[in-house]
């Protein structure tokens, strides 16, 4: 369960979190028309805690509106300090945010013009997604039966509530099955994404994720793509098969909630060594040193703040 701070920011206030409702009848419940972020704050090296990449968050938030005709009443300036704000008025130096837009109350019906846009902030403390476990050892994962979104059956580059069904159900699969986590494959037959995650695999050293072709540009993505960049980790970004996956020699998922999970096993067949194997470990190692500003080079990608 999501535990509770103090205040969510809505539509320019901060309000009590018991206080940020909406109407039964919100456009956005009914149809799914709805953008949102996932973004995390952490505590650096240093003591002082900050917010990872969110400028590109942000950005994105504003491509998924843009994708989605919502025009925010809000300037990129003004929804990051409404996040920063949100974390000082929670004195909350560690977590998870979330910036979420939606229609609001007005008229009912697959296209309206005039209901609101509006949008609210929370944040509130979390820890690893996939489990402290699964980032250290590493988690178990299903490919899913349920298919990716065809890029002409949803816009595959907006970050949009209603397409996460797809997500949701394929998890639910799953979980259900007693797994960790899925994979859904592209309608070519091809690996895609994880339910809310970007895929990647290892092989003789080489790191390789899916193209951008169909799935959701992921920040964390392209974090770990600079990284291994720097890092003279070989860099691929190409279509695989799920039995490619099989026989890789490591394997993980990547998300700001997940951060960098290890697979140690797709469809019960161990990956690799059923352990992360070294190249993961190294990405992993580095992403943290990023988050927690102990990488100096790239220092652009925290936004300090003070609780």
């Amino acid at each position: 369960m999501i535990q509770k701070t103090e205040y969510i920011w809505m539509d320019g206030k901060l309000i009590p979190w018991d206080h940020a409702k909406v109407h039964v009848l919100t456009h956005s419940l009914h149809y799914g028309v709805a953008a949102f972020e996932g973004i995390r704050a952490y505590v650096t090296a240093s003591g002082r805690p900050a917010v990872f990449r969110l400028d590109k968050h942000v950005d994105r938030f504003f491509d998924s509106a843009h994708i989605m005709l919502m025009d925010y009443p809000y300037s990129k300036q003004e929804i990051s300090g409404a996040i920063l704000e949100t974390l000082r008025k929670n004195r909350l130096k560690a977590g998870y945010i979330r910036p979420i837009s939606f229609l609001g109350y007005g008229d009912m019906g697959l296209y309206v013009e005039n209901n609101p846009v509006h949008i609210a902030i929370a944040a509130w403390p979390w820890g690893a997604y996939l489990g402290e476990e699964g980032l250290k050892n590493g988690i178990r994962i299903k490919i899913s039966s349920f298919v990716r979104y065809n890029v002409n059956a949803s816009m595959s580059k907006a970050k949009i509530s209603g397409a996460y069904v797809n997500s949701i159900l394929a998890k639910k699969e799953s979980k259900l099955a007693g797994y960790d986590e899925t994979i859904l494959l592209d309608e070519e037959g091809y690996v895609a994404e994880g339910s809310g995650e970007n895929v990647f695999i290892v092989k003789d050293g080489v790191l390789k994720t899916p193209p951008l072709t169909s799935i959701l540009p992921g920040i964390t993505r392209s974090t770990i793509l600079q990284l291994a960049k720097e890092s003279g980790i070989p860099v691929e970004e190409v279509r695989f098969t799920r039995d490619e996956m099989y026989i890789a020699d490591g394997a993980f998922l990547s998300g700001t909630a997940a951060e960098i999970t290890p697979i140690r096993e797709v469809d019960d067949r161990r990956i690799g060594a059923g352990k992360p194997d070294p190249v993961t470990l190294r990405i992993q190692k580095k992403f943290f040193d990023a988050v927690k500003g102990k990488d100096k080079r790239h220092k652009d990608w925290l936004f300090y703040y003070t609780v």
